[in-house]
């Protein structure tokens, strides 16, 4: 369904805001996260992030144009779809794409005390960095109390229910108070921080603090700026340099970037903590740049794991703790999966006889690394191109059949599970099957994966086989339609040619969803499936 996106509040005292630039034309696909506009405030120019995913099928405001906040600024749904009602002001349809609204111009990230704050005081309230964000939980603190803050400066790492972010400030001037402690968790809009001169009295600030209401200066306070949830939203954007430093950049100078076939790793910024910023891409020169060597690779160690305390024999003994923000999620969502979507589960068995003889072979070839995981993906990504049906999702209304295949791998991290996406997995090679799934899989243990890397899976995958698990359930990743779960290879007595020989075998477990999924489909699915892996050189055809 059609989405309206309307001109963002972008800060406290913005009433109307100018389209400076369009990054997307109509016509263009639309992931989440991708940025669709700059727009001037009253205060500064910044980047318009969409948090829907679709087709730009129309455009509200040209650049160069001025409007009212909540005038409609774009239009996101799906190819081809029918828009002339919600440009007519059709009031069902507007009522319908509410909900993504919210997502797409949240409230600023602001809120009033029960008095007016003082000359040039901020009150910076925890944003909504994520469409299904209802609360945050900082993870750590980069500045203190007392500490000066210049605009672009991070102050905190914040958890939501999908990545760990860094959320910069768009106010100047000293860190007066910290409201949310590390490791603390509060709804959005609560109270973050608040900023102003140095020494300035905020005492009843905090305590007469109202989430959700709009700040007030004094008469006198000078022109301040706000910090806006919508901005602050978007995510810094990361690479991983070859010495396996971070390399951080705001999203629209990594596009420009893209754009003009400029490596980040040659690019040094100037902004907080050397983040790489528009300016620096655009004043970017490749003759200034010296030539880069590549350090010798580093050996990953394992953590130590945590010492746990002595507890003397016959005295009961427990420990709390605390559910992290992800935790919370992943009890929510995989509840909501199981009580409402009605599962039934298909196991077949495979032999890996050839998978194992092709493996090896094909990880002779030098700076090729190829796991039995990468080949299952492939092979699933395949499968599911002749079995669309598999790959498709419920609404009450229809069946969504997908006939492009983003493959979620599920990854065991700290504190639960993330699922990253390989997007057009069908169009991967093995081996950049392989590269992917290492990079996204590292990215998720340190917690630095994007949120839209995390989006828009039709189908799931979950391994346990490296754990000696050889044959388990798995609850379905909605609103995918089925989830695959892999076991260990084992090594037992099979008959081949009425012969019992020593063969490897592994176990495949299909949980489907039975509104969109029936039995002999799910069977047939299967069936192909175990034909690509038993027989990899079809996988190259």
């Amino acid at each position: 369904m059609a989405i309206k996106v309307t001109m963002p509040r972008l800060s406290d005292t913005m009433t109307e805001g100018t389209v400076a630039t369009w990054l997307k034309k109509v016509g263009d696909k639309i992931s989440e996260g991708d940025i669709l506009a700059e727009i001037e405030t009253d205060k500064a120019t910044m980047e318009f992030e969409s948090f829907n995913e679709g087709t730009l099928l129309h455009i509200g405001i040209p650049e160069g144009e001025t409007a009212p906040v909540d005038s409609l600024l774009a239009i996101i749904g799906n190819e081809g779809e029918d828009i002339s009602a919600l440009l007519s002001g059709d009031a069902a349809p507007a009522a319908a794409a509410e909900v993504k609204e919210e997502a797409a111009a949240p409230a600023p990230a602001a809120a009033k005390p029960a008095a007016s704050l003082p000359a040039g005081v901020i009150v910076v309230t925890m944003p909504r960095l994520s469409d299904t964000m209802t609360e945050g939980t900082v993870a750590t603190w980069l500045k203190k109390v007392g500490d000066a803050v210049a605009e672009g400066d991070i102050l905190a790492e914040i958890e939501t229910d999908k990545a760990t972010m860094e959320f910069e400030s768009f106010n100047e001037g000293t860190l007066l108070y910290i409201g949310i402690q590390e490791g603390n968790t509060a709804p959005v809009d609560s109270l973050l921080a608040i900023i102003g001169p140095a020494g300035t009295d905020i005492s009843g600030i905090a305590d007469g603090f109202i989430a959700g209401a709009a700040p007030q200066a004094a008469p006198a306070a000078e022109e301040t700026k706000a910090a806006p949830a919508a901005v602050a939203a978007a995510p810094v954007a990361q690479e991983a340099p070859a010495d396996g430093k971070r390399i951080l950049a705001s999203p629209l100078a990594k596009k420009i970037a893209s754009d003009k076939g400029i490596q980040l790793t040659q690019v040094k910024g100037s902004g907080e903590n050397g983040r790489i910023v528009k300016s620096d891409i655009e004043n970017f020169s490749p003759a200034a740049t010296a030539p880069q060597t590549t350090p010798a690779a580093k050996t990953e160690t394992a953590a130590a794991p945590a010492v746990k305390p002595y507890v003397p024999a016959g005295q009961i003994a427990t420990e709390e703790i605390k559910n992290s923000q992800m935790r919370k999620i992943i009890a929510k969502r995989l509840s909501e999966s199981l009580f409402t979507a009605p599962h039934y589960n298909l196991v077949i068995e495979v032999s890996m006889d050839e998978a194992m003889k092709s493996r090896a072979t094909i990880n002779t070839v030098p700076d090729t690394k190829v796991s039995f995981n990468d080949m299952v993906i492939k092979a699933s990504a395949l499968a599911l191109k002749k079995h669309p049906k598999i790959n498709s999702q419920w609404s009450a209304d229809a069946i969504t059949i997908n006939y492009h295949v983003n493959i979620g791998v599920a990854v065991a991290v700290e504190d639960g599970l993330v699922v990253p996406v390989l997007p057009f997995t069908d169009g991967m090679s093995l081996s950049q099957i392989g590269a992917s799934v290492r990079d996204l899989a590292g990215r998720a243990k340190s917690k630095k994966l994007l949120p839209s890397e995390m989006e828009g899976s039709t189908f799931t995958i979950s391994n346990l086989g490296m754990f000696g698990i050889t044959e388990f359930n798995s609850i379905i990743n909605q609103p995918n339609s089925a989830i695959l779960s892999v076991g260990a290879i084992v090594e037992k007595p099979v008959v081949k040619n009425g012969q019992i020989v020593v063969g490897n075998t592994m176990m495949l477990s299909l949980a489907c969803d039975h509104r969109t999924i029936d039995g002999a489909t799910g069977a047939q699915f299967l069936q192909t499936l175990k034909q690509y892996i038993e027989n990899p050189v079809t996988m190259l055809a």
